[in-house]
């Protein structure tokens, strides 16, 4: 199976599955001298995890990180740093009924398509379960470019089915199980989630993440842009259907003299390319919004065929998220983390002699903040969804 590496200079290899013995990756290309033990990794690992609250899958476990390699007396050394995860609370018996049936919305018909067999079990390779490994393998990036650049990653949960919520206490995001920025909204996210667990079914969202202080010049003018590798790594997000950059679809909506980020000895005078400019990083905050699909593993009944063709009912068991976007904040800041470890090496490689004369203007500026960001008109019935805001 190809497709399990990322990353160019700074890469990550995963393995394991849902319901297999253990998750692991290889994390290759991180310099050496980073003062690096397994609980940097785990703060990181412990706000995805699974079983932390009412609102998410109920699965227990420990994502207890070990670090086999590539730290030697609490630094890395430059050599790979493996990474493994053991699977302790697996209930495989909860997929027998899976074996023969595809679970409609999901990777299952396609897998079986590909490879002429597939792990029944909790999806195997294709679960989101994977994503606990990018997760360890970012916390790695990010404390690396907060401690050699300064930069600040943070996300927050921008959107639940009908409800938009605005980042009016971004720091709010970490004390609470939805990641949610707005806590006078945290009664009616609770209303919301327990009305889809006593109906069986499931929801989409929005999550955002930003980077601040990330340097101008990262990313490359043509086929390696920062913000395609964004998007590309966003969309290797389990259940990720859309990533939109700074204004994204909004831009649709909008006249070249008010989107253009107009530059002033002082700073730029807004960010509504979220960051990027050319493919480059313009030194503004680095701003991604990435929007995921509701979960097909509901307990409604629904249409689907077994391995034979033939039409039968399927419904899945077992423990599962209503909405999968609560626990995603974490995995879009750690591939977020990726992609800028990676073009940060490969800036320092190639242009690490380079001296411009022009002054870093974000540094000097106070860009838009997240609050701000355009958004494009709503359908009538998610602005009937809002009218209690």
């Amino acid at each position: 199976m190809s497709g399990n590496t990322f990353g160019t200079l700074f890469t990550v290899t995963s393995c394991g599955e849902s319901h297999g013995p253990a998750l692991a990756c290889i994390v290759d290309g991180c310099p050496p001298g980073l003062a690096l033990a397994e609980p940097d990794l785990q703060r990181d690992v412990d706000r995805r995890r699974t079983g932390t609250s009412q609102f998410v899958s109920q699965r227990r476990e420990a994502d207890a990180v070990r670090i086999l390699s590539g730290v030697f007396e609490g630094r890395t050394t430059g050599a790979p740093i493996g990474l493994l995860i053991e699977n302790v609370d697996a209930r495989s018996r909860d997929y027998d009924r899976l074996r023969d049936r595809f679970r409609p919305g999901h990777a299952d018909y396609t897998y079986q398509q590909k490879y002429g067999m597939r792990d029944h079990r909790g999806g195997g390779r294709s679960s989101a379960r994977e994503t606990v490994m990018r997760v360890a393998a970012g916390a790695i990036a990010r404390k690396y470019l907060a401690e050699r650049l300064g930069v600040r990653i943070y996300g927050y949960l921008s959107q639940i089915g009908p409800f938009r919520l605005e980042p009016r206490e971004p720091a709010a995001a970490y004390d609470n199980p939805f990641f949610c920025p707005d806590p006078s909204r945290l009664a009616q996210l609770e209303q919301l989630l327990w009305d889809l667990r006593a109906a069986g079914d499931s929801i989409g969202a929005r999550v955002t993440v930003c980077a601040e202080g990330v340097p101008p010049g990262l990313g490359e003018p043509v086929f390696d842009k920062l913000d395609a590798d964004l998007a590309h790594a966003m969309m290797g997000i389990n259940a990720v259907k859309a990533v939109e950059i700074g204004d994204g679809v909004a831009v649709a909506f909008q006249r070249g003299t008010e989107h253009r980020d107009e530059l002033t000895p002082t700073g730029f005078a807004s960010n509504h390319s979220g960051g990027t400019l050319g493919g480059i990083s313009s030194g503004q905050p680095i701003l991604v919004h990435l929007s995921l699909k509701p979960t097909s593993s509901i307990q409604v009944p629904g249409r689907t065929v077994d391995l034979a063709g033939r039409a039968v009912e399927v419904v899945t068991t077992g423990r599962h998220d209503p909405c999968v976007g609560l626990r995603a904040v974490p995995i879009a800041e750690a591939m977020l983390a990726l992609v800028l470890m990676d073009h940060y090496l490969r800036q320092r490689a190639q242009n690490a002699d380079v001296r411009s004369g022009t002054p870093d203007i974000a540094a000097l500026g106070q860009a838009t903040p997240p609050a701000a960001v355009a958004r494009p008109p709503e359908p009538a019935s998610v602005i009937e969804g809002n009218r209690q805001e």
